[in-house]
């Protein structure tokens, strides 16, 4: 079946509203086979293109993940990038900022992980954790020291979505290409995962009382994350909200859209000018016959 990745795309303009997002859609495949072979096909066709993005060394792509508790951005993650040469690809977690981070700007800490031009970086959580997390939880916003009058400036969340826009423009037109996946989870299916990561003892350690804590902010997370995707989605570095209650169907989705976007590029390997051309030729007399 042909994945149509349009379908989950925001465009520049659409008004977001989470609550008439599906979080479940009639999946792609036809079954558990039918989704191992779509994924190699997928992983096959995205390792080759990485490795031409990587000798044509013209872009580079960002890749952000964002997503409420255990709907599976690791996961996606660890299987859509399973082909890619680790070498051409870069990865990172945002955690809680260290005392550095916060002594910076709210994007300082990202900018110093982008991805090099040939490579793929790979954001799990990012700078949108600045209008998500820390605008449900504003205590955090009063832990930033920032000045007073931009504490107490209303228009602080707008400010901040002009910032990252800015930002994203910035990069794209100095050759990054960006896209934003956010894996739209249910908060039914949520909680069957919080169980099974309670009854199953070798997922255990994935669980902590903090998940549960955050659960209870779930209307604030999809008002924050509409109004962020609304605000955020442009033409040159889009968000995708990725309906993620059935895990397979994202990662399948995910993966079209990534392989989608690298076969848009203009990209070729390098060819040898006359005098590599003629420096290959003496190497290969020195080789012998």
């Amino acid at each position: 079946m042909k994945i149509n990745s349009h379908e989950y795309k925001v465009n520049e303009g659409d008004l977001v509203d989470l609550d008439q997002r599906a979080t479940l859609v009639d999946p792609v495949y036809q079954s558990k086979s039918d989704y191992h072979d779509m994924m190699d096909e997928l992983t096959k066709k995205m390792s080759k293109l990485q490795r031409l993005h990587y000798a044509a060394n013209r872009y580079s792509l960002l890749l952000i993940f964002q997503a409420m508790d255990a709907a599976g951005k690791d996961g996606a993650i660890r299987h859509v990038m399973s082909g890619i040469n680790p070498q051409g690809c870069q990865v990172y977690s945002f955690k809680h900022p260290s005392v550095t981070e916060l002594d910076h700007d709210f994007l300082w800490r990202s900018n110093q992980v982008l991805p090099e031009r040939g490579k793929i970086g790979i954001f799990n959580r990012s700078y949108y954790e600045e209008v998500l997390i820390v605008r449900v939880h504003p205590e955090i916003l009063a832990g930033q020291r920032l000045p007073e009058e931009v504490l107490s400036n209303d228009d602080i969340w707008a400010e901040r979505f002009h910032s990252i826009r800015e930002h994203e423009r910035h990069l794209y037109h100095n050759g990054t290409r960006i896209l934003k996946f956010f894996l739209h989870l249910s908060a039914d299916e949520q909680r069957k995962r919080f169980l099974d990561r309670i009854d199953n003892p070798k997922k255990n350690w994935k669980f902590s009382k903090g998940d549960i804590t955050e659960r209870q902010f779930w209307p604030q997370y999809m008002s924050a994350y509409g109004e962020c995707i609304t605000h955020t989605s442009k033409v040159h570095a889009p968000w995708y909200i990725v309906p993620a209650d059935d895990k397979k169907n994202a990662r399948l989705i995910i993966s079209d859209i990534i392989v989608n976007t690298l076969e848009g590029l203009d990209m070729h390997y390098p060819e040898a000018n006359e005098t590599r051309k003629k420096e290959l030729q003496v190497l290969r007399k020195q080789l012998g016959e």
